[in-house]
């Protein structure tokens, strides 16, 4: 029999890539209301850690794309390409008002990826692209 152990371990940061900073920045701070955590810059690159206000120790890291080191050209083309498409990354978040939330997002000129839509699970949501392509899908919270 498999036993279970508990171990006191949480989500704390995520990462998203970015393709121009001062967009990304934008859409997460001025479109969704994130607080800045940290803005780092190092070789011409830039790290923003972005997250609510209200879950200050979750943040949501804006990288450059491929900055890993052993990453070839070609697999950085690659990874510009599938960021382009909205197939490399994204980021599920959620609200309490769903229509609402859509209504500001939308509002604000961002790209909508669908409506408000009650998905076959049951899940209800709507989807953004951020400035990078990255599929930014919020659910409702029941």
């Amino acid at each position: 029999m498999a036993s279970v152990i508990f171990m006191d371990i949480v989500i704390h940061a995520s990462f998203l890539p970015h393709e121009d900073p001062d967009a990304s920045l934008a859409f997460y701070r001025d479109v969704l209301g994130f607080e800045v955590r940290s803005d780092v810059g190092h070789d011409g690159l830039r790290w923003i850690a972005v997250g609510p206000a209200h879950q200050p120790d979750t943040s949501l890291v804006l990288q450059p794309p491929a900055a890993e080191p052993g990453i070839t050209a070609d697999e950085r083309r690659t990874i510009v390409e599938m960021m382009a498409k909205g197939t490399y990354a994204g980021i599920l978040l959620g609200t309490a008002d769903l229509d609402g939330t859509f209504e500001r997002v939308r509002a604000t000129g961002a790209e909508v990826a669908h409506g408000p839509t009650e998905q076959p699970d049951g899940i209800r949501d709507c989807a953004f692209r951020d400035p990078a392509g990255n599929l930014i899908r919020i659910l409702e919270l029941r």
